[in-house]
This record gives structure tokens, sequence and C-alpha cells, in this order.
């Protein structure tokens, strides 16, 4: 058998394994380690007994990051303000918890847990849910699997102008073409039938969008640099660790440290971080996540464009045939 073929096969025995070995990693690690690191909270009310309640929460290695407010008109707006994902308020009648189903069904649940445990025995704590998760998504579930898909159109966007060889600014408007249909359509699946999202339906169409051309114009951009070895490094980046480390599902905050911040550096964790603040929050604390997506979109779009005016190799001219002379007859 020629070397060549042996090589090939080699490499498909070795990279599957190294793959799935990623993807497992990438996928289960993280959700494996879920736990709160330096969440967000808030504690409102008088001294001295904030002061104890802010304490026990300290005590729990770091777990969250609390802010103290003089009211709980003052913890709502922080709330709604995606300042925090929740606040403790003391009353006379014990401690009371607002939370925001909206921000993550899960540090909803956690939060209560904590605070629950943390109160007197047998001390109800009464719950206020400020921004509820909507009736048709309570758990966030449909919510957390809009992500994949918008990064599966993206990497689908971005092979597809690299395979049909277009090139330029033809690959660019190719690219933005798909990005603002995909957008259109996703707001119509997601607010307009399903109703997970209930925010403003251009808001949600531009940031859906948004994402699928910052993944599809990366996708793009470096297949035009460096060839078609840029799509699936562009795929890896995007699907294999982008999706995972976004914490759509959860939060940035319940993943292992540096995941959560990395997730939020890629296109599919800034964009599930935008669409929450779109569809729920009126776009409270979305500059981040749409300057994330921008500059990931621009970066892209340049390499198209500069891909482009590179010329393309030009293909090996065919080895002419040797010619045939006719024998001569004496």
């Amino acid at each position: 058998m020629p070397a060549a073929p042996n090589r090939r096969l080699v490499a498909v025995v070795l990279l599957v394994p190294i793959v799935v070995t990623l993807a497992l990693w990438a996928f289960a690690w993280p959700a494996a380690r879920t736990a709160p690191r330096d969440l967000p909270v808030g504690v409102a009310g008088s001294a001295p007994v904030a002061d104890r309640l802010q304490q026990q929460l300290e005590q729990r290695h770091d777990a969250f990051e609390i802010h103290r407010y003089d009211s709980e008109a003052a913890a709502r707006t922080a709330i709604e303000d995606r300042s925090v994902y929740g606040a403790v308020v003391v009353t006379a009648k014990g401690p009371e918890l607002l939370t925001a189903s909206a921000a993550g069904p899960v540090v909803a649940q956690l939060l209560r847990e904590a605070v629950t445990a943390s109160a007197p025995p047998g001390t109800p704590v009464p719950v206020t849910d400020v921004v509820a998760a909507p009736a048709t998504d309570p758990r966030g579930g449909v919510l957390g699997a809009t992500i994949l898909p918008l990064a599966i159109a993206g990497v689908a966007a971005g092979s597809a102008v690299t395979l049909l060889r277009l090139r330029g600014g033809r690959a660019a408007t190719a690219v933005l073409g798909v990005a603002a249909l995909v957008g259109i359509i996703a707001a119509a699946l997601t607010d307009s039938w399903l109703g997970i999202l209930t925010g403003d339906w251009w808001a949600e169409a531009g940031t859906l969008g948004l994402t699928v051309l910052a993944i599809g114009a990366t996708v793009a951009g470096l297949a035009a640099l460096i060839g078609p070895a840029g799509i699936g490094l562009g795929a890896l980046l995007m699907v294999l660790v982008g999706n995972p480390f976004s914490g759509v599902t959860s939060a940035p905050e319940l993943l292992p440290r540096p995941v959560g911040m990395i997730g939020q550096w890629l296109p599919p964790g800034a964009g599930g971080s935008l669409l929450r603040s779109v569809a729920f929050f009126d776009g409270h604390a979305a500059g981040a996540a749409t300057l994330t997506l921008t500059l990931w979109a621009a970066l892209g779009l340049t390499a198209v464009i500069v891909g482009g005016r590179r010329r393309p190799p030009a293909p090996e001219a065919p080895e002419a045939a040797p010619s045939r002379q006719p024998a001569l007859t004496p």
C-alpha cells in the first residue's frame, strides 16, 4: 500500500478520537463543575442584621460577590439593570429573597437554596421573582438550545462561501445576507411562534443575526487567510469551545474559572448574554456583549476582504501528452 494512504489512515484513526475527547472535555467538564464563583448578589437592609447576613454569604468560599443596597427598591433596580442576579432584603419579619429567573433559572434556584440555608431554622423565606422567565420556557431550556443552531448556521455560512469559492466582497455580502435572514427567521420562531423571547422583536432579530454574522465571518475569514483548514479551526472554536463555554444554560459565574470569562469573549457566549438582555431586561448590560460580537464580525469581514484580494492559486497545467509521430515508411 502506498505511504500517503497509510498516513491518511493513521490521521483519521487518531484525529477522530482526539476530537471526541475534546468535545467531551468541553461539554462535560464545565457541567460537572457547576458552582457559584463570585456570583453578584445584593443585600438590602440596615445593620447589624444585614451585616450578619452578608458575613454568612461571604463565608461560602468566594461563591458570592456581595453588593449592598439601602432599600428593597434599590435592590430591585439593580436586578432589573442586571447588576446582580438576586438580592436578600432584611425586614422585620425576616429575610426576603428577590430573584430574576429570566437571568437564569439555575441561578434563581441556587440563591433560593443558599438563602434558605442561611436563615434561622424554621424561618420561611418569601421569594419574589422580579424578572420572571416566560411561562413558555420557565426553566430556560429552550433559550439555551438556541445558541447551538446559531453557531451551526454561522459555521455553515462561512463554509459555504469558502467551498463555493466566493471571494472578497461577494463572500462578505453572502455572509451578511445569511446572518440577516437567519436573524429574522429565528426571531419569528422564538418570539412570534414559541413565545420564549418577550422583548423588542427587531432587537432580538438583530442580536440573533449579529451572533450568526460574528461566527460566520470568523469562519469565512479564517478560511480566506489560511485555506480550507480555517473552516475546521473556526468550527472547533465556535462549536466545540464557544458553545459549552457560553454559560447560556446556567450563568458564566457558575462555570469553572476561567471558562466563564473565556466564553463571554467568544460569539456564542456574548450572543447568549446579549439575547437575555434584549429579550427580558430592556437592553440593560448589553454593551460588553454587543462590543464583543461587533469586533468578531468586523475582524472576520476584514479577513474575508483581505483574503479575497489575494490571487487564488493557479491550477496546475496538465502535462502534455507525448506526441506520437507516425512512423516513416521508406
